[in-house]
């Protein structure tokens, strides 16, 4: 049987290839291990968090599934950094478990260009540097157009603790034996990475008295612009804070040596910005204390695998169960606490992420598309955008149209990406607000409004979902021109009011959009003297957009600078070895990525402005600034 699309791994990457695609009318087939696990949660029973929770509604805003699906399995929400400014403010939710995947499951079901195979794909199927298909273990071979590979920690996956290594994925699971090996004799050059997980603990051993309860927010808020609620804003299910202490850290650095990590018995390099517990202690050996999250992972009682278990956030290892149990021991509140799962590392190979084009095509095979932790990231949120674009593209590529690719200043999907293609990585990328140049351009309030126009346009985004947006759009449009129309002047009445809400009096009139820009005035405030009939989430996006107006616009400034480079190309044909006067270090670089235009050069490391400067000069005789 042939099919136009076929995904391989049915994790978060893999759920949205499958879905895009099948969704835009190929025929696809999804294969994964083991049914069971599609959509699994492996590590963290979590959605969102610092940028990660912006790249789940920018998934919404194209037309994906994990901000509907992470409302649906919802147990606890809550908007982080709220007393920060709106460019670092994300969402971040406690998700059941159990009824993440079952719902991601029925989704996948649903869809009736969607076929799901159990298997374990072993090999692909390749003429003339094209694609043709895959073959599965038992040797049956499947033909396709395209192949999205989204096979997450499985590759050639290890699992350690302390000295002992099994060859495993998570859970027990069978790995992927050879396909590392027929991709690295297709030429890509395969990395060995780290990750690893905590001890989950009964939450009835835990004494709750020594601990610092963290609830949900009072308001109901949902990553999916459709805004339907499915869990109880009142009975949301809480989380706790705790901390390491000094017998914590004598522990560890007793038995340091019998970590797998500084033991010598790790091969990959782990995550730099999610390290784990032992690695917090040497690397920041002058903190007293770091703190740990106990996350409950269902908020069924009856659930046999979730119901009773915290997920101890922040306390990864891969030391021996009876140094965890020890640990564990030693934290306040867990001195009583039973451990349910110990912690482990895992180690898995990846690709090189430099041998992608920014549509997630590899450079080496054309039609063969990766997506996720093979091409070296972590986190389920950064996985599920790379899933989406990969599905996206490999439909757009056949259909022979242009690959989607987001700009840096459009979307956090759009720097990760550009990150991976363009730097490449030496450890599990973890997506930071940091990364993003542009981030008061990329916040979570205005998700939709950057992408829903390129999900409508490849065709994941229904009618209905978009007159939707488009009200939306025109009541924002209604609302700053309310405000600007609108003028307040210094008469009684005004007074009064100003002074109620503690704020300067008037000397002379204005516009409510100015005197909406005093720090202590919130659009709230402005219903004293206009009716303030529009939803939270448009007097939301209105309050940013006026209050950091002159930010926004400097922004704007700076990323139009950008988009004046990223708009000349750099021909594919070109001979670097032809451009005089290049630093030795950047014709390498610029030869090893073949970058596509003047602004991803830019971003190489070791291409500086005066090589820029070189190669623009170059173009422009050559190719007459094509």
């Amino acid at each position: 049987m042939e099919y136009d699309i076929i995904v391989v791994g049915g994790g978060h990457a893999g759920c949205e290839a499958a879905l895009s695609s099948s969704r835009l009318g190929n025929k696809t087939l999804l294969v994964t291990g083991n049914i069971k696990n599609v959509a699994d949660m492996p590590c963290n029973p979590s959605i969102g968090g610092p940028a990660k929770g912006i790249v789940v509604r920018e998934i919404d805003a194209l037309g994906g599934e994990m901000g509907k699906n992470a409302d649906k399995a919802c147990i606890q929400m809550k908007m982080l950094n709220t007393k920060k400014g709106p460019a670092v403010q994300a969402l971040r939710a406690q998700e059941d478990k159990n009824i993440y995947p079952q719902e991601m499951l029925k989704t996948l079901n649903q869809e009736k260009n969607l076929t799901i195979k159990e298997a374990m794909v072993e090999d692909l199927i390749v003429e003339n540097d094209t694609i043709k298909g895959i073959v599965l273990e038992n040797n049956e071979k499947i033909s396709s157009k395209a192949v999205i590979l989204t096979t997450g920690t499985y590759l050639k996956a290890d699992i350690l603790n302390g000295k002992d290594r099994t060859p495993s994925g998570p859970h027990g699971e069978k790995r992927s034996n050879h396909l590392s090996d027929k991709l690295k004799d297709l030429g890509f050059n395969i990395l060995r990475l780290k990750t690893g997980t905590p001890p989950r603990i009964d939450k009835h051993s835990i004494d709750y008295d020594k601990t610092r309860l963290e609830p949900g927010d009072n308001v109901i808020r949902t990553f999916s612009f459709d805004n339907k609620t499915f869990y109880d804003v009142d009975n949301q299910v809480p989380c706790h804070l705790i901390y390491t202490n000094d017998k914590t850290h004598k522990i560890i650095n007793d038995h340091l040596q019998e970590s797998s990590m500084y033991g010598g018995y790790v091969q990959g390099v782990g995550p730099r910005y999610c390290p784990s517990i032992e690695d917090k202690v040497v690397r920041f050996s002058d903190k007293e204390r770091h703190q740990l999250f106990l996350e409950p992972e269902s908020n069924v009682e009856s659930d046999p695998e979730y119901g009773n278990t915290i997920y101890i956030q922040g306390f990864s290892t891969s030391m021996p169960y009876y140094v965890q149990d020890e640990l564990v021991h030693s934290l306040e509140g867990l001195e009583n606490a039973k451990i349910l799962k110990y912690a482990y590392a895992i180690e898995y190979d990846a690709i090189d992420s430099k041998q992608l084009k920014p549509s997630l095509e590899t450079k080496l095979i054309e039609n063969l598309f990766t997506a996720g932790q093979i091409n070296g990231t972590s986190g389920y949120e950064e996985a599920a955008g790379q899933g989406l674009i990969a599905g996206i593209n490999a439909n757009q590529k056949l259909q022979g149209k242009a690959p989607l690719i987001l700009k840096r200043n459009e979307s956090y999907i759009g720097v990760l990406i550009d990150d991976l293609v363009t730097k490449g990585i030496k450890d599990p990328y973890r997506l930071l607000t940091s990364r993003a140049e542009y981030r008061l351009l990329l916040r979570n309030d205005n998700a939709d409004s950057r992408l829903t126009e390129y999900g409508r346009e490849v065709g994941l985004i229904d009618d209905d979902r978009y007159k939707l947006f488009k009200d939306k759009m025109n009541n924002i449009e209604e609302l700053t021109n309310l405000l600007k129309e609108t003028r307040i002047t210094p008469k009684k009445e005004t007074k009064e009011i100003l002074k109620k809400l503690d704020t300067s009096i008037l000397n002379e009139g204005i516009s409510l959009y100015e005197f909406l820009k005093r720090p202590e005035i919130s659009i709230d405030d402005l219903s004293n003297f206009i009716e303030l009939n529009y939803s939270n989430d448009v007097k939301e996006e209105v309050e940013i957009i006026v209050k950091y107006e002159g930010y926004i616009k400097k922004a704007n400034k700076e990323a139009e600078k950008m988009l004046s480079l990223e708009s000349k190309g750099i021909p594919e044909d070109i001979d670097y070895d032809d451009v005089l006067n290049l630093a030795s270090e950047a014709r390498e670089k610029l030869k090893d990525i073949r970058p596509l235009s003047l602004g991803q050069a830019s971003r190489i490391s070791g291409v500086n402005p005066a090589d820029i400067s070189i190669l623009m000069v170059y173009l422009r005789r050559k190719y007459n600034d094509r």
